[in-house]
């Protein structure tokens, strides 16, 4: 079980955003830069490996592809239109450059997003990197019909 220690927010010190986005980027631990996120491909470790900082709180979920996409497809669909207007080649000349890029810029941009989305997580003290469970979302109350 997580233990969580109940310190005031104005008690613990202010994480800057854009050096731990930077060092998530780089795929780096978040915290000192030194140790790797990642202990695979895409599963961010327990811990650094370095300076023991909890990484396992991380909840990136569906972001990192949806930004990759977005990237990958913006790049690919510029390059698939200059090329087309300035030589117009075949479709198989298209396909033999594009489908493979497509594949090769995802798999490497992907971590990098991740890492990066893991940092701003970090940095905000999200998902219990402040050292406290987020907080719950309150129950809906059942709504009563109009009175009548």
């Amino acid at each position: 079980m997580i233990e969580y220690h109940a310190t005031s927010p104005a008690a613990e010190p202010k994480r800057e955003v854009w050096p731990a986005v930077s060092l998530g980027l780089r795929m780096l631990c978040p915290a000192c830069g030194k140790g790797p996120m990642y202990g695979k491909y895409l599963k961010v470790t327990h811990s650094c490996p370095s300076c023991s900082e909890e990484l396992h709180h991380q909840r990136a979920d569906d972001a990192p592809p949806y930004f990759t996409m977005s990237i990958v497809a913006h790049i690919v669909v510029a390059g698939v239109l200059i090329l087309e207007r300035m030589y117009a080649p075949p479709t198989w000349v298209h396909l033999s450059i594009w489908l493979p890029l497509t594949v090769l810029l995802s798999l490497l941009i992907l971590p990098r997003v991740k890492g990066g989305l893991v940092g701003l997580q970090w940095a905000l003290r999200m998902h219990g990197f402040g050292g406290a469970p987020d907080e719950p979302e309150p129950e809906p109350t059942p709504s009563r019909g109009p009175a009548v």
